[in-house]
């Protein structure tokens, strides 16, 4: 039998992995709650027989709450807590929509197609409740028109199914699509998320990520393997150990790829600071990431002003959007440029980096 959320979550605290946190335990008790639901099994043949076929879907969860809060390991424990006999998959949301797409481009693409976009949801949704009673999201937010103009349909089908959801997000359901076009269109949408689903609010004061970096810090150097090991430990600690994923970033035509999971960036020096980047280029990925890793940042002399500049100016956009900077270099800030043109300027980037890695700049984070 397996161990329920509350039980693992316990564990936990006993070992030393968790902390108490109070709005943590507010929120475990509506997994816990959901938990026995699934897990509930009638108790004799007649039970069974008489159990209403058209009854009630079970309310699923959308938590939210900033990130480093604790969504993702509630999710964890809640999900390792299924019963094995229970049909389920976790997922993140932008490969789900991706699936999607994939889907109904495949639909339409085969001869005959007549049904339009409205007969394919229905029969996607039953493929997916075929394979999964619990359906578990991780990063659940929506920017995209088509995917906004698609969800209401699909999980209108998905909960006719009786399927579960369960989502992370860092925004709450009313803030979803925020801005986005025709998001009247949306609106239905979202009032069927808090009919269906119950929300939570992780309301924790503590950013246990951050505290993370606070304690095994984030600039290293100089190059070699055990800055290597370092940060990709953290990358993995960042991400909850979710298999990082490519991403292109579009900045008027240009793209710029990116490894990326749970908002956790990944980049080389030389992809960011040796390619013809500006400042438009790094406040996109300022805005689309909250935590960025710099890899390979080299001592610059003269011959490399044009790369200390766009260093300069990456600095200057992930400080400004109170981004977190993980960096590997090969000597400390204020041995970084070792040139003339830009020797003045260039101690506003020292100073920024070295308050990048300050506990009061961490602790303001958002």
């Amino acid at each position: 039998m397996s161990k329920s959320p509350q039980n693992r979550y316990k564990e936990s605290l006993e070992k030393g992995n968790l902390k108490p946190d109070k709005a943590q335990e507010a929120a475990l008790r509506s997994f816990q709650r959901l938990h026995e639901q699934l897990s509930e099994k009638p108790k004799n043949l007649v039970q069974k027989i008489l159990r209403p076929k058209n009854r009630e879907v079970l309310r699923g969860i959308y938590i939210y709450g900033g990130v480093g809060r604790g969504k993702s390991m509630l999710m964890d424990l809640f999900y390792k807590s299924l019963p094995s006999t229970l049909k389920k998959r976790r997922v993140h949301f932008h490969e789900f929509m991706i699936e999607v797409h994939d889907y109904i481009h495949t639909r339409r693409e085969d001869e005959g197609f007549d049904e339009g976009i409205d007969g394919v949801l229905p029969a996607l949704a039953a493929r997916i409740a075929e394979r999964a009673k619990v359906l578990c999201f991780d990063e659940f937010h929506v920017t995209d028109v088509a995917d906004a103009m698609i969800l209401g349909r699909l999980f209108t089908a998905l909960f006719e199914w009786e399927v579960v959801i369960v989502a992370t997000s860092n925004w709450p359901p009313d803030k979803l699509y925020e801005g986005g076009l025709q998001r009247d269109r949306f609106l239905p949408f979202i009032a069927l998320l808090k009919s269906k689903m119950e929300v939570i609010h992780l309301d924790s004061p503590n950013d246990y990520r951050t505290l993370f970096l606070q304690t095994e810090g984030s600039y290293f150097w100089p190059l070699g393997d055990n800055s290597s090991a370092r940060v990709k430990e953290l990358f993995i600690k960042l991400t909850d150990g979710i298999t990082p994923r490519e991403e292109t970033l579009q900045v008027k035509g240009r793209d710029i790829p990116v490894i990326a999971a749970k908002g956790v960036a990944w980049f080389t020096f030389s992809q960011l600071c040796e390619q013809p980047l500006g400042a438009e280029d790094y406040l996109k990925i300022a805005t689309s990431y909250h935590t960025v890793f710099l890899e390979n940042l080299p001592k610059l002399n003269y011959d490399r002003r044009n790369e200390a500049k766009r260093l300069m100016t990456l600095i200057d956009a992930l400080y400004e959007n109170r981004n977190r900077l993980i960096v590997t270099a090969d000597a400390p800030p204020d041995k970084l440029y070792q040139g003339h043109d830009h020797e003045f300027e260039f101690q506003r980037t020292v100073s920024r980096l070295l308050e990048m890695q300050s506990k009061e700049y961490l602790n303001n984070f958002l």
